[in-house]
């Protein structure tokens, strides 16, 4: 099989399920159960899973995929991870305000002044909200919050995030400025900005 192009993470596979090749897997499309809607899965060593059967269950889904028939052979594929091609994923899905984690990684951060804070090296959700984390020469990787306060423009077709480094928390404000407080017209500081519903950016 020829390596893809793009590959994109769409599940990890757990442990067996049953005496019948079912295998539990963790998918990380917004439903689980779309995970049989892309084709087939592909694995780094270049192996192709076909799904035949999927249901969902607490936390998983619970997968048969062919070739895979009993317990043993199940049991080999834990910790297997599975992608597709980035092709396959719909943009026109997707709303204005919406990003696959996959166009994400490998954009530049950058403020209003052009400085580079580092590259979107990876995207992660610990369940309070998604974070960026930032990789630049030299330096320890920096999180930053996927918030429109933070992250104010994304620009795929130059590979830049434009970010405001302090919301971001990639700098402090200087001692005689309150980042909670307010601005003299008495709006809400922008670090208080609520994002519209169903946003990638919270």
């Amino acid at each position: 099989m020829a390596k893809l192009e793009n590959p994109i993470l769409m599940a990890t596979v757990g442990a067996a399920q049953g005496l019948r090749g079912e295998v539990r897997v963790r998918s990380f499309t917004e439903d689980p159960l779309a995970l049989g809607d892309y084709g087939n899965l592909h694995s780094e060593d270049g192996r192709v899973f076909e799904i035949l059967e999927i249901r969902e269950a607490k936390n998983v889904v619970i997968v048969r995929f062919r070739g895979i028939n009993d317990r043993n052979a199940a049991e080999a594929l834990n910790g297997l991870e599975l992608f597709i091609d980035r092709e396959k994923l719909p943009d026109d899905e997707l709303d204005d305000d919406e990003f696959f984690y996959a166009d994400l990684e490998g954009l530049e951060a950058v403020d209003a002044d052009g400085i580079s804070y580092g590259v979107v090296s990876s995207v992660f959700d610990f369940g309070a909200g998604d974070l960026l984390e930032l990789k630049a020469p030299n330096k320890r990787p920096t999180l930053i919050p996927f918030t429109e306060a933070a992250v104010l423009e994304i620009d795929l077709e130059n590979g830049k995030l434009l970010v405001d480094p302090v919301a971001a928390g990639l700098i402090d404000l200087p001692e005689d400025e309150d980042l909670k407080g307010e601005i003299p017209d008495g709006k809400p500081d922008a670090s208080e900005k609520k994002s519209p519903p169903k946003k990638k950016r919270d």
